[in-house]
């Protein structure tokens, strides 16, 4: 409840609620743990766990964090490829958490989802035209022929060949791949797509071709993202605004600006001083602190008490272990859950 409240502070100092085009509220997903014979249920996974947040139209929100921090979960539970536990989901102002799946599918063609590995999600067997056709010849009436030329528009527009739609998966790079999968995606012209860690599995110089791609396409097809990925450099190219997940929640949420400028959750210091230096970086770089974490991430089916994070934070005090942090307005649109920023009166 006091997540939704501060959730709601969030939107009505920030944004008018009609510019909002996907608002999360208090969303859960939790995995049950079954043993035994009879395989009766002894715990749940946490792996999304009370997470709120609002896109604006037109925005590109980064969700990043360590791997088991919950950032894909979150993504297909808000695509409703995975039912809520908990929460609420609103697109365009519509309610999607409580929905049945066949309800849900009249979304599908507005909400889609490019993958991590292009190779896995594309079917090898298919040829890159029917690859890009299908989602047109299962929720359109158009004819073979404006499938076609549908089809062939977007393969150009991702920066392939006409040509190449008559050929197959494995004939292209991983990076010419991920380009297929966004054409696939985009066919429909959808108004929000979840990029999960869509670079991640190619080369550096690929990638920045790819987010490249992904910032024009946003720029002419007015797209919105929620980007997933779990490396801040990439996240500050692409990115309006960042939040940090840790052990199922968000811990800090600002502009990429506010973020990298002045990061003040222990979780990001420690996320931004493992990011690379070279030579030529800015000063404020260079006075970044330097927090090196120890031990691994708790498991989500036994997190520790009050702020999950406590048992690797190097400023954790006793009222850490006793309540767990919410976020809260610290000024200027972004928001921590830390104690270290909380008054105890």
């Amino acid at each position: 409840m006091e997540e939704m409240m501060m959730h709601e502070l969030q939107k009505n100092k920030t944004e008018a609620r009609s510019d909002i085009l996907l608002d999360v509220q208090a969303l859960k997903k939790y995995f049950p743990i079954k043993e035994g014979i009879f395989k009766r249920t002894t715990g749940y996974v946490k792996a999304v766990d009370d997470v709120s947040f609002f896109i604006r139209n037109g925005e590109t929100l980064g969700i990043v964090g360590e791997s088991g921090s919950g950032k894909s979960t979150l993504g297909r539970v808000i695509l409703r490829l995975l039912d809520p536990t908990a929460g609420k989901i609103y697109f365009n102002g519509n309610e999607l958490a409580a929905l049945k799946q066949r309800a849900v599918r009249s979304y599908r063609r507005d909400m889609q989802i490019v993958f991590q590995d292009p190779f896995a999600s594309l079917n090898s067997k298919m040829s890159i035209a029917e690859l890009v056709e299908e989602p047109l010849l299962i929720q359109t009436s158009f004819s073979k022929k404006e499938r076609k030329e549908k089809a062939i528009e977007m393969i150009e527009k991702v920066g392939l060949r006409a040509d190449d739609r008559l050929k197959y998966p494995h004939e292209f790079s991983g990076g010419q791949r991920q380009r297929i999968s966004i054409a696939r995606a985009l066919i429909m012209e959808p108004q929000f797509v979840i990029c999960d860690e869509p670079v991640s599995a190619l080369d550096v110089s690929i990638q920045a071709q790819v987010l490249n791609l992904m910032k024009d396409l946003q720029d002419d097809l007015g797209l919105t993202y929620l980007f997933i990925a779990h490396d801040l450099s990439v996240v500050k190219h692409i990115s309006d605004r960042v939040a940090v997940m840790y052990l199922g929640r968000i811990v800090e949420i600002a502009t990429k600006h506010d973020l990298y400028k002045q990061p003040l959750h222990p979780y990001t210091k420690a996320l931004l001083a493992s990011i690379p230096k070279v030579e030529h970086q800015q000063p404020i770089q260079q006075k970044r602190e330097k927090i090196i974490l120890s031990g691994d991430m708790p498991s989500p089916a036994n997190p520790p008490s009050g702020c999950a994070f406590r048992t690797r934070c190097p400023s954790a005090f006793e009222r850490c272990a006793k309540e767990r942090p919410v976020l809260q307005d610290v000024g200027n649109g972004q928001f921590v859950a830390c104690h270290l920023y909380t008054s105890t009166t």
